[in-house]
């Protein structure tokens, strides 16, 4: 049941990342047929797909992304393409809700920026450059990457709910008219907490300053070298 549930995150996030980087590439091409043709609807349609498709596809990638790193022995920080993937998906993140959206909100109005198709640009250039860290995982571990220190895989529970979380926020997207991933980012948020603590746990454990470890006697026979 633990496999079944990771497969379908894992599904789940390329089904949503496919999801992104297409969206984004038809963004592209509205807003330079805008720019050219002077078309006002580009831009209008433009901002319905990014308010209605792209920002849910972007936030559920970049949930499911996470989720598999903070429920599997990959981490956040145990290796540089992990670490590269996850800065640049905030950043993708940041320029999509506070940068694009209010420059599409902008140019549906007839305020149009030349500067939107060189960042919707440099988004799907973002998106090849992941798509390589993913298939060709380079640069191995990170300095914080204790090799002794092995993290498990989640339960089957934390993937269901990792599966459950961005179709609620999708419920709750279409009802409110809001694309807003709160329960998702909680959960990331949460779930990040605990799991760094329980690997505290295992390091301090590891180290011999945990509960589990237990000092020497002194009178214990030194053992014989055969």
């Amino acid at each position: 049941m633990q496999k079944r549930a990771r497969t379908l995150l894992v599904w789940l996030h390329v089904v949503t990342s496919v999801g992104w980087l297409s969206q984004a590439v038809a963004l592209f091409a509205l807003l330079l047929h805008g720019m050219k043709t002077g078309d006002v609807n580009a831009f209008k349609m433009a901002r319905v797909l990014d308010h209605h498709v792209l920002a849910f596809m972007g936030a559920a990638s970049a949930f499911s992304g996470m989720m598999l790193s903070a429920t599997t022995p990959w981490g956040y920080f145990r290796h540089w393409w992990v670490l590269a993937k996850f800065v640049i998906t905030i950043g993708q993140l940041y320029v999509g809700i506070f940068i694009l959206s209010d420059r599409l909100e902008a140019a549906a109005n007839g305020h149009v920026d030349v500067w939107m198709p060189v960042g919707t640009a440099c988004m799907i250039s973002a998106f090849a450059f992941q798509t390589w860290l993913s298939v060709a995982k380079p640069w191995g571990r990170t300095p914080w990457a204790d090799p002794k220190i092995k993290l498990p895989t989640a339960s089957t529970k934390a993937f269901v709910l990792a599966l459950v979380i961005p179709a609620a926020d999708f419920v709750i997207g279409v009802y409110t008219s809001s694309p807003a991933p709160f329960l998702m980012l909680v959960t990331v948020i949460a779930y990040s907490i605990r799991r760094a603590a329980r690997g505290r746990n295992r390091s301090s454990a590891a180290s011999g300053r945990g509960t589990s470890a237990r000092p020497a006697r002194r009178d214990a026979a030194a053992p014989s070298p055969r």
